[in-house]
């Protein structure tokens, strides 16, 4: 089998990337000779390179439609799902496989997931050597920005095989794209070259300015996040424990000194449609100012069809994934310790409200539920067989309701992955959206780290120390945000404070923000416990994805046993 060198194999992927898209230009253009010899003229061509590999991340983290890596961390977990609803979402048995872990190496998330994190390596990779090689003082620029420079590259690359060693454990470690495709790294390797990584870059990057603006730029502080968090889960990665140095690491982001963070003094400050103000974005990518695909992933896949008809000028909804349920179809409440997510809220909870968007930027709640309405109080009706023209009234649990018969019970109805229907299923709007033309609308940033991570991160490992009292702390002063008054009828003490209760908690903070699987594994509840439609796999395996068929294909070594 002919090898090729792994930038060889980015730039066939690239390609392949390039045709599924319409916008790709097919043409043959020529140009004369480009090195860096060549190209880099002023600063400004420095950042046109910096960048080059952001613009990769934007796609693998918000851009991608449908959103696979987030399918891998929620759709296997237990608080999201994709049910089919009579003719829409079975796709071929894709999240039926995905919520009983019973998927395959064919899967198109996996495929995904696998070419996006491989990809973003490599580019990043090229770019820090384009950049290492520079005379910066030539540039206008200063040593110390290129230290700067060279390291967010290598935190960008840290994250990447923080990634890949999420998903996948044993991942190829390359650092020289000329030489030619290796097979898998063990998950230890991959996890010492990721501290190393991380922990060189944050020797030498600038930190946050206080009162600064979110930006995608990694600096200090989120290069301090990111190492606390293969701290974090260290132990689900290579079985050993560094909670102690996670701990330390986020004592001294909240205490300042990787640059200036603090809390918001509501629970929607990170998400809003000002949320590039919010001191509590240690990282966030920026929206393009143009449309709303920022956020566009909750509600094209997640709200109902005719919600296009409330927000006018957006993208056309599908009707797809929402809260896993927490009730039966009699309306009785699964027992279930990881149980769905709306049950998990305080009813004083002011997420758990209905989402209303009040207009000039401004919105109540972050859940879809129950009667939907128009602006102008007139019902959002449905359009499918069983329930069209009817009022769309959405539901916290799922059967097949439109078959019920008179006298027949609800309790007698399935329900299942394959028993949806269009109301069934509340949604998620954490992140808010309104009619296209409000310009409130262009501003708001993806937060891809924020400082109630940091927070959260160290209650538990207070929490695995035996300080309970020090751990509830730190999530009440979180939580409390959520209350009129932060008058919190139900906080966290260290008397109810135990696995479940700790996990409760990430999944209502976090719920919906693509790491439910991760923290489920870390806490040993993905393997073990049963939710809604879903046994216990009790499969070892199940806890990292398998290498994608098609990655095999293109490179027989990754088959092989990681060395």
């Amino acid at each position: 089998m002919k090898s090729y060198s792994i930038k060889t194999q980015i730039g066939i992927l690239a390609a392949a990337v390039c045709l599924l898209f319409s916008g790709c230009a097919l043409e043959d253009e020529w140009y004369s000779e480009t090195t860096p010899g060549t190209f880099f003229r002023t600063k400004e061509d420095v950042y046109k390179v910096l960048n080059r590999p952001f613009t990769h991340l934007f796609w693998y983290d918000v851009g991608q439609r449908p959103p696979r890596r987030w399918y891998l961390q929620e759709m296997t977990a237990d608080q999201m799902s994709m049910p089919t609803r009579g003719e829409d979402w079975y796709d071929g048995g894709h999240f039926v496989r995905l919520h009983s872990h019973n998927w395959t190496p064919d899967e198109s998330s996996i495929s995904d997931t696998w070419r996006g994190t491989a990809m973003g390596i490599a580019l990043t990779i090229e770019c820090r050597t384009d950049l290492e090689q520079l005379d910066y003082p030539s540039l206008g620029l200063t040593e110390k920005d290129k230290a700067d420079h060279v390291n967010q590259l290598n935190a960008l690359i840290g994250y990447f095989y923080l990634r890949g060693l999420d998903f996948f454990g044993a991942f190829p470690i390359f650092t020289d794209l000329t030489k030619p495709a290796e097979g898998r790294s063990k998950a230890e390797k991959v996890y010492a070259h990721t501290e190393g990584l991380l922990k060189n870059a944050l020797e030498n990057l600038y930190p946050k300015e206080g009162g600064s603006e979110a930006s995608s730029v990694i600096s200090r502080g989120a290069a301090a996040t990111l190492l606390a968090r293969l701290y974090f889960n260290a132990e689900s990665y290579i079985g050993e424990e560094h909670y102690a140095e996670c701990a330390k690491l986020c004592e001294e982001i909240i205490g300042g000194e990787y640059g200036k963070y603090e809390l918001d003094e509501n629970w929607y400050g990170p998400f809003s449609f000002n949320n590039r103000h919010s001191q509590a974005l240690i990282w966030a990518l920026p929206s393009r100012n143009t449309d709303q695909e920022m956020f566009d992933m909750f509600y094209r896949y997640g709200f109902h069809y005719n919600k296009k008809l409330v927000y006018e000028g957006l993208f056309q909804p599908y009707n797809g994934f929402g809260l896993t349920p927490s009730h039966a179809p009699d309306g009785s409440s699964y027992t279930y310790k990881l149980n769905g997510p709306f049950s998990k809220f305080n009813d004083n909870d002011l997420r758990k409200k209905q989402y209303v968007y009040q207009g000039g930027g401004k919105y109540v709640g972050m859940l879809m539920r129950d009667a939907q309405l128009k602006p102008d109080g007139t019902p959002v009706t449905c359009i499918r067989a069983g329930y069209s023209g009817k009022p769309l009234v959405l539901v916290d649990y799922v059967a097949l309701m439109s078959t019920l018969q008179p006298g027949q019970s609800p309790s007698t109805l399935r329900s299942s992955m394959l028993d949806g229907e269009e109301p069934s299923l509340y949604r998620l709007a954490k992140f808010p959206v309104a009619p296209k033309e409000d310009e409130n609308c262009w501003a708001a940033f993806f937060p891809m780290i924020r400082l109630e991570e940091v927070y959260y991160m160290l209650a538990e490992c207070r929490m695995r120390a035996g300080l309970k009292k020090e751990a509830a702390d730190l999530i009440n002063e979180v939580r409390s945000r959520a209350f009129e008054n932060k008058a919190d009828p139900d906080p966290v003490t260290k008397d109810n404070l135990d696995k479940y209760r700790m996990v409760d908690e990430w999944g209502i903070e976090f719920l919906g923000e693509g790491r439910r699987r991760t923290d489920l594994i870390r806490w040993g509840l993905f393997l073990t416990e049963e939710w809604w439609d879903h046994k216990a796999s009790n499969d070892p395996s199940r806890l990292v994805f398998p290498v994608p068929t098609t990655a095999i294909a293109g490179n027989n070594k990754l088959a092989d046993e990681p060395i």
